[in-house]
């Protein structure tokens, strides 16, 4: 059970559990629903009582019926198409459209947010200031909050950036790091390193899964079965990353320690070389980056 923090609220004379209300109901959207559920997230309230989260502290909105009603039957939360009724109940909110929606949704929640109400956003490309501003609000006086999660959050292997904005408080901070902490990890940076985190963390999946499926067609090339194929490519990926973090050592030292001299890894390591691979990867991630700041 995670360690808890302050989450209940007064409401007129007494004291309600929390409603975190989530507008979109998407992959990470999901992934947070269920890492707070499978993980028996708990808040304590400040009389010292512990509260796990479940299914009937959210409640959720989609667009389309077929998502609000796999979602209910999925994890058995209250759904609705109303964004405002969403933005009304929540204590904690969780922006989870696509950036393009975001003038859109906010004209439709703007009066139905109260101040107390702890804002938190997860598109990539829209600033602190920008998103206060569609609220026809000052950022400073804001619970606002800025995380970017990445999709390997669905098998609780996520690795979110959260950016605490200058109107959240430190109890708002603590919060955030717990809901975006049952499904993986979650790192405090400054906002203008959010676009790097967000190619690096949140893009990078994707060039990830091609380069699992190209060690698969290389091993195929030679003999393999596919399905074998993709199982030895992930497993390898997997324990690779594993042991960066585990160990801390360096990603160059840990492939120096692959290398034998004159070996087959040194030849493989040659060929990528020849091909650009570090290049193009340094490349792919200022891609996303400047798609980042033109959002």
């Amino acid at each position: 059970m995670m360690e808890s923090v302050c989450w209940s609220v007064r409401k007129g004379k007494g004291r309600i559990p929390m409603k975190i209300g989530f507008i979109g109901l998407g992959n990470m959207a999901t992934a947070i629903i269920g890492g707070l559920l499978r993980e028996d997230t708990a808040l304590s309230s400040e009389d010292g009582n512990v509260t796990v989260i479940t299914a009937a502290n959210i409640i959720g909105s989609a667009k389309t019926e077929a998502t609000r009603q796999k979602r209910a039957e999925q994890f058995g939360i209250a759904v609705t198409a109303s964004n405002r009724e969403v933005a009304e109940a929540a204590d904690v909110l969780v922006l989870a459209v696509k950036p393009q929606f975001f003038p859109e949704v906010i004209a439709e929640i703007r009066d139905a947010v109260s101040e107390n109400t702890l804002v938190i956003s997860i598109a990539a490309g829209l600033t602190l200031e920008r998103i206060a501003g569609l609220f026809d609000r000052n950022v400073t006086a804001m619970r606002l909050i800025r995380c970017m999660p990445n999709t390997p959050a669905l098998v609780n292997a996520g690795c979110t950036a959260v950016v605490p904005g200058p109107g959240a408080a430190e109890a708002d901070e603590a919060l955030c790091l717990r809901l975006m902490e049952s499904f993986g990890r979650a790192i405090v940076i400054p906002e203008r390193l959010m676009d790097a985190a967000s190619a690096t963390a949140g893009s990078s999946p994707a060039f990830v899964f091609m380069f699992i499926e190209a060690l698969a067609d290389g091993a195929v090339a030679a003999g393999m079965p596919r399905a074998q194929a993709y199982e030895f490519a992930a497993a390898a990926v997997a324990g690779s990353a594993q042991l960066v973090l585990e160990t801390g050592r360096h990603p160059g030292d840990l492939k120096d320690m692959v290398c034998s001299p004159g070996g087959t890894t040194i030849e493989g390591v040659r060929a990528l070389e020849e091909g650009a691979f570090r290049a193009s990867v340094m490349n792919a991630i200022s891609a996303c980056v400047e798609k980042a700041k033109a959002l």
